[in-house]
């Protein structure tokens, strides 16, 4: 069975109360060496997060950009470099995932929406762990055998329902090397479509051969 977030998100989280105050959530990042918190509110549901990038603003006087946005911007602007608590800070609302969903999912819902994390939240929407794109990135170092198990027991002798003695298969440093005759172009395909989308697996490498035309 492929990894989910639940397998790989890192619990418990370190998250922040609405109303803690700014040198809490400065000392908070530092101690814990996170670059965000999520913030929660009283029942305990993400509420948004905060990040070294909000607190900046305090530090920073950005050039003001030209055109119709700049009288927004600014009051943006001013209303973060004045915040004081974790509530006034955060970026809200808060792109979050469920615990079942697969890497695949996070992978493509960080790099979607530019994102570095995601707040992990369960069914009744409370706060049950935080996944990286280190953590995501975790799925390839799989060992080889384990991939190679994978390819050759379940990817093509129960998925496939080929012979797996009938094929070639070499895995090294997560790359997989596959070679054998199948009966048509499509049934090859399919397999180096399958093998390449399984877990861990960097690359492959086809060496199949099927009957022309």
């Amino acid at each position: 069975m492929s990894a989910s977030v639940r397998d790989v998100m890192t619990t418990p989280v370190i998250a922040l109360r609405k109303d803690a105050d700014f040198k809490a959530i400065v000392s908070a990042l530092r101690q814990h060496r996170v670059s965000a918190c999520p913030v929660i509110d009283d029942d305990d549901k993400v509420i948004g997060i905060v990040s070294e990038a909000d607190l900046l603003t305090k530090e920073t006087d950005p050039r003001l950009p030209a055109g119709t946005i700049r009288l927004s911007w600014r009051l943006a602007e001013q209303s973060k470099a004045t915040a004081i608590t974790a509530e006034q800070l955060m970026t809200s609302p808060v792109i979050s995932i469920g615990p079942g969903a697969s890497l695949h999912e996070a992978a493509c819902l960080m790099e979607s929406t530019q994102i570095k994390r995601l707040p992990v939240i369960g069914q009744d929407g409370r706060l049950i762990g935080i996944v990286t794109r280190s953590d995501v990135l975790s799925v390839f170092e799989r060992p080889d055998d384990d991939i190679w198990d994978e390819v050759a027991k379940v990817i093509i002798d129960e998925e496939f329902a080929l012979d797996p003695d009938a094929f070639d298969v070499t895995v090294r440093s997560g790359v997989v090397t596959i070679g054998g005759q199948v009966d048509r172009r499509d049934t090859a395909l399919g397999l180096l479509a399958r093998v390449r989308h399984a877990e861990g697996v960097v690359a492959v490498r086809d060496r199949l051969s099927y009957p022309s035309g």
